[in-house]
């Protein structure tokens, strides 16, 4: 796919307790490799719609939408020309029901321990680590009370 300007899409980040849940893909780019759900953002849809809905189909998990965590850009090239260009938002989103089951586009789907993919990481897409690590700071900081 070769376009002019750089394509919008999404990554459902999820973290909870001591695992990520995370997808291998099967289509390019990243194809083999292990990343978080995610996908194209279609017309009308706002990121967060997206990112539960990729959620959905490529793992069966049902979530709700946090906040942005970062915008990751996917650039490819072929020799010295940009072929495509990703603008990827990564929402955070936290578990509601379901189970882990690979569908759409995904060639399989599984929960990770955190301590595994940083030891003996599985071929993964570039900055799945620092999501996860943002992802696990977002929750700690949302499950701190407050004081006033």
């Amino acid at each position: 796919m070769t376009t002019s300007l750089p394509v919008l899409g999404v990554i459902a980040v999820m973290v909870e307790d001591d695992r990520a849940l995370l997808v291998q893909r099967s289509k390019q780019p990243d194809a083999g490799l292990w990343g978080f759900p995610g996908g194209h953002v279609e017309l009308g849809e706002t990121v967060a719609e997206a990112a539960l809905r990729e959620l959905r189909e490529e793992t069966g998990i049902i979530g709700t939408a946090g906040g942005v965590l970062d915008v990751v850009d996917v650039i490819v090239t072929s020799g010295d020309a940009v072929t495509t260009h990703y603008a990827l938002v990564a929402i955070s989103v936290q578990f509601v029901s379901g189970t882990v089951m690979a569908a759409d586009d995904a060639r399989d789907a599984r929960w990770w321990q955190i301590e595994t993919l940083a030891s003996t990481p599985p071929p993964m897409s570039a900055g799945v680590m620092e999501l996860v690590h943002q992802a696990s700071a977002e929750t700690a900081r949302q499950s701190c009370p407050t004081y006033n």
